[in-house]
């Protein structure tokens, strides 16, 4: 869910946050989001982001760039393009697919910058465990 950031500005970046592997996710080990497809999905939009550039991007960044290119959104409309977008308010990384079905914990450092890790890695057990970083669960695909 959108929060009001700066400027009044809606926003989905979280900071020093880790958002943990939904509860009913069906992989054990991390899985990399099936990117053969012509018109790629969101989740290997961000994936390709976020893994190719870790602590570059904030969750705004990602999700506006997903919109961009499902949308057909040239670079030279999309300033004004992602201040519409962002005024709507949009869903965060929480409802990503790559926590609820492919295993991917997604880590913001403290200016809100996305990292990926996997489940069954190192980093994320020791990111889960960390007591000084807000922890938060991806959604669930299925009501409990």
């Amino acid at each position: 869910m959108s929060a009001i950031g700066a400027y009044g500005m809606k926003t989905t970046n979280y900071y020093n946050t880790l958002i943990e592997v939904a509860e009913d996710c069906p992989v054990q080990v991390a899985e990399v989001p099936s990117q053969s497809d012509p018109a790629l999905s969101a989740a290997a939009i961000q994936f390709e982001m976020v893994v190719e550039s870790p602590y570059i991007y904030t969750s705004d960044d990602v999700i506006f760039r997903v919109h961009q290119l499902k949308h057909d959104v040239g670079d030279e409309s999309a300033l004004a393009e992602r201040e519409r977008f962002v005024a709507k308010g949009q869903p965060c990384m929480r409802s990503s697919a790559l926590g609820k079905r492919y295993g991917w914990g997604v880590h913001s450092n403290p200016e809100g910058r996305l990292a990926l890790y996997a489940r069954e890695s190192e980093r994320y057990a020791q990111l889960a465990s960390g007591p000084k970083i807000v922890h938060l669960k991806a959604l669930r695909s299925k009501r409990a």
